[in-house]
Order: structure tokens, then sequence, then C-alpha cells
């Protein structure tokens, strides 16, 4: 297992050392999201989707985001379709986080987060920490350094203590 979990390592991406850097995601407003853009600072990798009990978390993760912008925090919305609970199209993914959460952090396209077909950031995390997605509004929060520091699943709260003290402590290297 070991092993296997290696050799995904090296084909999805850098294993060493500032390893989200050089990934790319599909933005719903168009273009890339450049994850080597964001070199230095935190962030937090968020699986989405629209029509799930956990979806009300969009608020708490945009209030985070507000908090700790201007310290350097990223929140990164991913939805996804894997657990058949997101829209048809980036568009009307787009829209319903407009109408309903006024969102202005990075999201990106849907994208798939677990198995094979998983974007290459999401198979490097299962690769060098073991960690898939089991549901929507999973998140990963990668440190400066871009390694994996935390996962935390559903039902962990954006604006929880626990998460805002890991954040903190990041933004206080």
């Amino acid at each position: 297992m070991r092993i296997l979990l290696l050799i995904l390592a090296l084909v999805a991406g850098p294993s060493a050392g500032l390893a989200k850097d050089g990934f790319v995601f599909a933005s719903i407003d168009g273009g890339t999201l450049q994850m080597d853009d964001w070199r230095g600072r935190p962030v937090l990798v968020v699986n989405t989707a629209s029509r799930c009990a956990f979806t009300p978390q969009y608020d708490a993760l945009q209030a985070l985001y507000d908090t700790y912008r201007d310290r350097g925090l990223i929140v990164l919305a991913v939805p996804s379709n894997d657990f058949r609970q997101e829209l048809a199209t980036g568009a009307e993914v787009k829209e319903f986080c407009d109408l309903n959460f006024d969102l202005d952090m990075p999201m990106t396209e849907i994208t798939h987060v677990r198995g094979r077909a998983a974007h290459p950031l999401y198979q490097w995390v299962r690769a060098t920490s073991g960690f898939e997605p089991s549901w929507n509004f999973n998140k990963v929060l990668i440190g400066l350094d871009g390694e994996v520091v935390a996962t935390y699943g559903s039902g962990a709260k954006p604006m929880s203590r626990a998460l805002r003290a890991q954040i903190e402590a990041l933004l206080s290297e």
C-alpha cells in the first residue's frame, strides 16, 4: 500500500516541499487558479456541493475568508458532483452561490475529488496524507510550506475554535 501511495504522489505532482505549488484548477469565473500564486500562504481547500445538508457552511467559509484574507488565508471552494449533490454546470453553481451566499472566495469549476478521476491536488493529498473526501464539505488545510497540515470532515465548522487556532498559528509563522 505504501508503494502505491508513493507512486500516486509521484504521478500527481511534487512530493516534497511546496507540494501545493504547480497544481492548477479551472476557475468558475473563467481562466485558471494556480496554487503557485498562493506560495507561502495557508490554503483551506473545501470540496463543496449546492444540494447538500452542509451547503449552509458557505456562509461560514465566507466569514472565515473575510476574517483572515488580509493576513494571507486563501479559502478555495471546489464544487464537486462526486456525491451527486451538485448542480449540472459551473454557471448554475456560480449563480446559486452568488444569489444565496454572495461569495467572493476563489472557486473552481466542478471538479472530481475522489478516485481515479480526482484532480491531481486531491490525488496528491490522498497519496501523502491518506485523506480522501468522504462527503461534501471535507476540508484540507495546507500550510505555508505546501504540506498538508490537517484534514477535517464535513461536520467541522469553518469558524470553529480548533480550525481558527490552526489557521492563526500558520498566519503567525
